[in-house]
């Protein structure tokens, strides 16, 4: 928590001068516009309008080159944010973990058997009794991701490299924890 609480103060002075920028360059596009005015006034997990807002058009704009719809985009974003607060993780955070693991496709398989934009593996589904659960489901893949990713931050007490390590099964190694923290600090979390 205080990873976002700190983040936010600086985010948000960020964003509105990238606004700014942005509107003297020329209008948004409009379709973006309205789907970001409709995803901002569902608020669910987010502190207010305002916020939703400035987020949701910041991380879309990072997002765009990987979800080119901008509905599915907002989507996604809306989602991540709400599963992360949920989960009492940064949302930046889930985004930087799920560029790593599917490069935001949300029908990605890996040579493993992990699916979906977390790839989450599927023996998960009969270890809780949920075989029926479907993992490229956006929601239900990322209620898991965060879920587990939460689990293991807990349980190696705040640690984030050895957290990643766990998620990843690569727990001692460097590789993926550098891999994810190098987009969280270089893309999700740009000032």
């Amino acid at each position: 928590m205080k990873l976002v609480k700190s983040f936010t103060a600086g985010f948000l002075l960020y964003v509105c001068l990238f606004s700014a920028g942005a509107m003297a360059q020329g209008s948004p596009d409009p379709e973006l516009r309205e789907a970001l005015r409709a995803a901002a006034s569902d608020t669910g997990s987010f502190a207010d309008r305002f916020h939703a807002e400035v987020w949701l058009t910041d991380m879309s704009r990072r997002l765009a080159r990987q979800v080119k719809d901008p509905e599915e985009r907002i989507k996604i974003l809306k989602l991540v944010h709400l599963e992360a607060t949920r989960a009492e993780l940064a949302p930046e955070l889930i985004l930087a973990v799920i560029e790593t693991e599917s490069n935001f496709d949300h029908y990605a398989i890996s040579v493993a058997g992990a699916i979906g934009l977390m790839q989450i593996m599927p023996f998960w589904l009969d270890e809780i009794g949920r075989p029926d659960d479907n993992l490229l489901h956006i929601e239900t893949n990322l209620r898991y991701g965060c879920t587990i990713l939460k689990f293991y931050l807990d349980k190696e007490n705040g640690d984030l490299r050895r957290a990643l390590g766990r998620y990843n099964g690569s727990l001692g190694r460097r590789k993926y924890p550098n891999k994810v923290i190098d987009k969280l600090s270089t893309k999700w979390f740009q000032a």
